[in-house]
């Protein structure tokens, strides 16, 4: 009896701890996921902010352009 009452302690103990093992690996799955995830959302937001800026360079150009144009042809006329 007690030999049996050891395998079964042991398959208990086994249990716990293959269950235990499989938590772990889930919450630092989860844990990567959310890392990942948060770094791809913060490499959309430098890229959208890189985006505005470049468009901001683009008006200001745009800007300056058109004003040196309006310039030039008023002085023509």
């Amino acid at each position: 009896m007690e030999i049996i009452l050891a395998d079964q302690v042991l398959v208990e103990t086994l249990v716990v701890v293959v269950v235990a093992a499989v938590v772990v690996v889930v919450v630092v799955a989860a844990v990567v996921v959310v890392v990942v995830v948060a770094s791809a959302a913060v490499v959309v937001v430098v890229v959208v902010a890189a985006a505005t800026a470049a468009a901001a360079v683009v008006v200001v150009v745009v800007v300056v352009v058109v004003v040196e144009a309006v310039a030039v042809i008023a002085d023509l006329i």
